[in-house]
């Protein structure tokens, strides 16, 4: 415990984030950040517990307490504050292959877990890590360290998202020759390409792959497995393969009028916008375009509040965004008890700049479709609501969400984003290889391994565990790689 009187010394203070109407000008990320000075004195908060509940990872309830990476966080949150920046980092990488990435994208279940959450604020542990990760990158520490002696086996991991990443990134250092191949025209998966820029700047995974490529892992974009290169090749090519393709498959809605022009899945929406920004800084048009429109977002996650950040940088008219849920609390209901993942009210950037620019937050709860109207070219031009309310299953207990009867109402919509989440794997690559799927269309593996029914196949990511967090994919990947090199080698010393 680097100052055993910090958490009582100094409040929580975190950087403060650009102003809504001036940071909706661009794409850029905008939260600012601490001094190195003021940052010290966030390391000096933590109490060093007897049980860091911070680094648990453990699941409570259905959702994660504490980081599913078991970072060693009250070790780098005194290094902190000692200002031992280079063994902070050495901690930090430990146990996390990305923290550039997580220290942007993560909701950080670790804070939510501190022990000083308990009576107060929790510990400033999520921009820790980011100075950390981004001090190491000025200073050096991050730089390519490529493997003395190579193996001479060969993997193939397909799928560029945090899983394959973190996979290759691991059984290169082991001495692998390690090879990641990528559907798109560019590395990253779900972090190019599902994320948008002002959440996780593209050149931050740029940097990173430019690191992986000097030290010996090689990437190839453009190749779609089990389409542009069989199956049976690859098996014939490398010595294992890794399968990390993500939960690509969007949930749709099944209404009349679905079929209307001017309706998309987000994960469409958001990828235009990433590519014509990093092709042309917008310039050559190719995206879906919200500007002028009134803009539905259908889901209310992290997803649909991107959709709402993103369409009023586009210049939308207006935004409205569906949540099928009752509105959540303020504050921490009895039955949602510390260190639970606290079930509460979030105002993201999405719906802050919303307020912002029109007034108003754009969630409308406890709310559906009904019915898509289109005009006679067949554009969507309303959206017919219905409200839902809470009603309780006799039979097995479970609360649903069912229609309120004369309920309905019209709203103008000639943009409708479905931001629904995502049902599991896209089955022809799994048919391609021979890999079973369960119940929920995931790859399926013994519980807890990565092994799939295929001889030398394995599987990582939101593609074996379904959808989920950028740090569950992390490590995902890690153990993936792990249970791969003791196939290999007959054992591992993959941390």
């Amino acid at each position: 415990m680097g100052k055993p009187t910090g958490f009582l010394e100094y409040n929580r203070e975190t950087g403060k984030n650009v102003d809504p109407k001036d940071r909706i000008k661009d794409y850029n990320e905008f939260h600012l950040h601490l001094s190195e000075k003021e940052q010290r004195c966030q390391g000096a908060r933590c109490m060093d517990c007897g049980v860091p509940f911070c680094q648990s990872g453990v699941i409570l309830k259905g959702m994660v307490s504490g980081c599913p990476l078991n970072n060693l966080i009250p070790e780098w949150n005194e290094l902190v504050y000692t200002g031992t920046w280079h063994q902070a980092y050495n901690r930090l990488k430990k146990t996390n292959s990305f923290p550039e990435f997580t220290a942007r994208v993560c909701p950080a279940p670790c804070e939510s877990a501190c022990t000083c959450g308990l009576n107060g604020d929790p510990v400033a542990i999520k921009e820790n890590e980011y100075a950390i990760v981004e001090r190491a990158y000025k200073n050096g520490l991050a730089a390519p360290n490529p493997p003395k002696l190579r193996t001479g086996k060969k993997v193939a991991v397909i799928g560029s998202g945090p899983a394959g990443l973190a996979a290759a990134d691991q059984l290169n250092k082991r001495g692998h020759s390690v090879t990641v191949l990528e559907r798109e025209d560019r590395i990253g998966g779900l972090l190019m390409y599902g994320i948008p820029n002002m959440k996780l700047e593209k050149q931050i995974i740029d940097r990173k792959v430019d690191i992986m490529k000097e030290e010996g892992v090689s990437f190839v974009t453009g190749v779609d497995a089990g389409k542009s290169r069989r199956a049976k090749e690859l098996l014939k090519e490398f010595d294992r393969i890794i399968l990390a393709c993500g939960a690509s498959n969007p949930r749709d809605l099944k209404v009349p009028g679905r079929d209307g022009e001017e309706i998309y899945f987000a994960v469409d929406f958001l990828k235009s916008t990433t590519k014509s920004l990093l092709n042309s800084n917008m310039q050559d048009k190719s995206y879906i375009s919200a500007k002028g429109k009134h803009v539905l977002v259908i889901g209310g996650g992290d997803t649909g509040n991107d959709c709402v950040g993103t369409a009023i940088r586009h210049g939308c008219a207006s935004v409205t965004q569906l949540e099928m849920m009752p509105k959540l609390p303020e504050n921490r209901t009895p039955d949602n008890s510390w260190p639970e993942w606290p079930k509460v009210l979030k105002t993201d950037y999405g719906q802050e700049e919303s307020i912002a620019v029109f007034g108003k937050d754009p969630r409308v709860y406890q709310t559906t479709v009904k019915e898509f109207l289109k005009d006679k070219s067949g554009k969507v031009v309303k959206a017919v609501l219905m409200s839902l309310e809470p009603k309780k299953d006799e039979k097995t207990g479970r609360m649903t969400m069912e229609p309120v009867s004369g309920s309905e109402k019209e709203v103008p919509a000639d943009l409708v984003l479905i931001a629904a989440g995502f049902l599991g794997a896209q089955s022809y690559v799994a048919e391609a290889f021979g890999v079973k799927m369960d119940g929920r269309t995931n790859i399926e593996t013994v519980n807890g391994k990565y092994k799939t029914n295929v001889d030398k196949v394995f599987a990582a990511g939101d593609m074996r565990r379904g959808q989920s967090l950028v740090v569950w994919a992390i490590r995902e990947g890690r153990e993936a790689a792990r249970e791969v090199d003791a196939s290999l080698m007959g054992y591992s010393n993959l941390a």
